[in-house]
């Protein structure tokens, strides 16, 4: 079956990005543009009722909720960072008190550093070959911040603190910055590679107080209420709680191939005491590998295709459809009757074939109760992801993976159970 799909060149919002409604916090990566969020909530007429995002990445789907005047939103994901980024946004706390402990610790962080001896006395913390990512001077000054951030009593304004941080830690790095993978700049740029730590941070921290007290404060209200989660949404989502409301933006693959969240991630998580950041892209979808192929519906005659021409590449693109199935089956039976689903997904291309990510969405939810009401289709112009891959691993041989982006809308039966 073939669902219904429309080219809708109003949610293409071509010439806008993340900044004009919403600035976010830190750079995150294949952020969903919440102006995106806001029209098809509106176009639904929702305005209460309780949201999920269970791949809620940096928080955009809270920021449409927030600003059509939904106060009850639930939100998972396995990346510490994803979690900090949205706790910080989306939690009310007074711009002054944030403004204040700015002072504070800019204070006690120069007053710190007057003496040498003091930045010899702090142990570094064990970053895997920090040597290869921080010269020792941008080492040992990120040390000194996290050394006072940690010491903050107020756990709300320290989890703001070390989102700006975290950005820091990255741009000091030796990494690529215009990259999503983890890749090191080249020794000549390290050469004349001298990044001031600290003016770096507090620039971004007085910025990210400016953004949140322009844009989020005025929005949370005193009944908004948001849970998030570090984990799948399967593991900890209490089995009586049920939900009105998907607007989400899943991954359009395993983090190997498509977008590197963990890679993104792993300096600042390490520098923030997650324990294994570097394993996180096996964690999230698809990044288990399975022995067989995924050989039902909609997907069953591409992923063949693919498997004609690479068979490993075939298994490593049903380990994602399998593990997207399965977060469905736990997602579709606590949806509320009359709820919706709201799903953004790029239709990527592997080995040539274009893999119908929005079919199978569609398809999967039908089999618990749902209505397929319509496909929107849009054009992929404003979200940073890899828009080039190089399927035969040729130089110079790159196809387009994505152009679109498809809108899946779902409605559950009124009288499911």
């Amino acid at each position: 079956m073939k669902y219904s799909i429309i080219r809708d060149k109003t949610l293409d919002f071509a010439d806008q990005g993340y900044a004009d409604l919403y600035p976010n916090l830190h750079k995150y990566p294949a952020t969903m543009l919440p102006q995106i969020g806001v029209a098809l909530l509106k176009r639904l007429g929702i305005s209460s009722g309780i949201l999920l995002d269970p791949y809620c990445g940096s928080g955009s789907s809270f920021a449409a909720a927030l600003d059509v005047g939904i106060t009850q939103m639930f939100g998972f994901d396995l990346n510490p960072l994803a979690i900090l980024i949205t706790q910080a946004k989306f939690t009310k706390i007074a711009p002054a008190a944030l403004d204040e402990a700015r002072q504070k610790l800019r204070e006690a962080v120069f007053e710190f550093v007057k003496k040498e001896k003091n930045l010899n006395r702090l142990e570094l913390p064990n970053i895997t070959n920090i040597d290869y990512w921080f010269s020792p001077a941008v080492a040992q000054n990120l040390n000194v911040l996290r050394y006072f951030i940690d010491q903050m009593e107020d756990q709300k304004i320290k989890n703001f603190f070390l989102v700006p941080y975290a950005e820091t830690i990255r741009e000091c790095s030796y990494t690529r910055n215009n990259e999503f993978k983890l890749y090191r700049i080249k020794p000549a740029e390290i050469l004349s590679f001298n990044p001031d730590v600290f003016s770096a941070f507090f620039k971004k921290l007085t910025d990210s107080i400016q953004i949140y007290a322009d844009y989020y404060f005025p929005k949370i209200q005193e009944e908004t209420h948001l849970e998030l989660r570090q984990a799948p949404f399967s593991a900890e989502v209490n089995p009586q709680q049920t939900f009105d409301i998907v607007l989400t933006s899943p991954p359009y693959g395993d983090s190997r191939t498509t977008v590197a969240y963990g890679q993104f991630s792993t300096l600042a998580n390490e520098w923030l005491g997650v324990n294994e950041a570097r394993k996180l892209d096996n964690a999230l979808m698809g990044g288990k590998r399975v022995k067989r192929l995924y050989n039902q519906g909609v997907l069953e005659q591409t992923i063949s295709q693919i498997a004609q021409i690479d068979e490993k590449r075939a298994l490593d693109v049903s380990a994602f459809y399998f593990d997207l199935q399965d977060s469905i089956a736990q997602i579709a039976p606590q949806i509320n009757p009359g709820g919706n689903i709201i799903y953004l997904v790029g239709n990527r291309t592997v080995k040539g074939a274009q893999l119908p990510t929005d079919q199978f969405i569609a398809e999967q939810f039908e089999q618990y109760g749902f209505k397929h009401q319509i496909t929107y289709e849009r054009a992929l112009s404003s979200k940073v992801m890899p828009s080039q891959n190089s399927p035969s691993n040729q130089k110079g041989a790159k196809v387009n993976t994505m152009l679109f982006e498809y809108v899946i809308i779902c409605e559950k039966d009124k009288s499911a159970g």
